[in-house]
């Protein structure tokens, strides 16, 4: 029986709004130029302090660059999400022929865990796993290590499903499948470069590629 790990941004929900907007938020504290939410893509999926240290041109600022997207983010953002087309469907079918399903994001667990109980989808979760506050197992190969350790689960079956190479590149370290989400915010030249060989165009092809 194949173990299903899920990335959450971009693949589970679309945080586009959320992530974008507290990102803009703590620009603006800092007084920094704010590029506009549809610039601001590309940092949804990567680990957030990696982002800010590029956004800011260094590593100076950006801790409290984080301090302050989280100020809006853990009050307003994280709720500034919606579901992709199909999500609960495609769990309710993977959950209903008895797989495991897991979470693994690099966003801290302490926001992934209230995304995950404000959409209702805690029923099909095993566990949700993410990183700590402090930066802990913000790349996705530890993050996917320790979740295998926990888990007791044999990489060889094992499945990730994520939208960006992060995810990717994390499965293949730890010997773990994956399927890129092209409906999310990575697209297909990152996804193959990075290794994907399974992708889909939406949430619905999901469990017939898994079976």
């Amino acid at each position: 029986m194949d173990t299903i790990f899920f990335d959450l941004d971009g693949t589970l929900s679309d945080p586009k709004i959320g992530i974008t907007g507290s990102i803009q938020y703590a620009l603006g504290k800092l007084d920094i130029p704010v590029p506009t939410q549809d610039e601001l893509t590309w940092c949804i999926g990567p680990p957030l302090r990696a982002s800010f240290v590029s956004l800011l041109g260094g590593e100076e600022h950006a801790d409290r660059g984080v301090e302050l997207y989280r100020e809006r983010f853990g009050t307003v953002g994280l709720f500034e999400n919606t579901l992709y087309d199909g999500i609960p469907a495609v769990l309710e079918t993977l959950h209903a022929s008895g797989r495991p399903l897991f979470v693994a994001t690099s966003k801290p667990h302490v926001f992934a865990d209230r995304i995950i109980d404000h959409f209702g989808l805690r029923s099909y979760f095993t566990r949700v796993f993410g990183s700590e506050l402090d930066g802990t197992r913000v790349d996705k190969s530890d993050l996917l290590r320790y979740a295998l350790n926990e888990t007791d689960t044999d990489p060889a079956r094992a499945i990730m499903i994520g939208d960006r190479k992060h995810d990717v590149i994390g499965a293949a370290n730890n010997g773990i499948a994956a399927i890129g989400a092209l409906y999310g915010y990575g697209g297909r030249s990152e996804l193959t470069e990075a290794g994907a060989k399974h992708l889909v165009a939406a949430p619905g092809e999901i469990p017939a590629l898994i079976d």
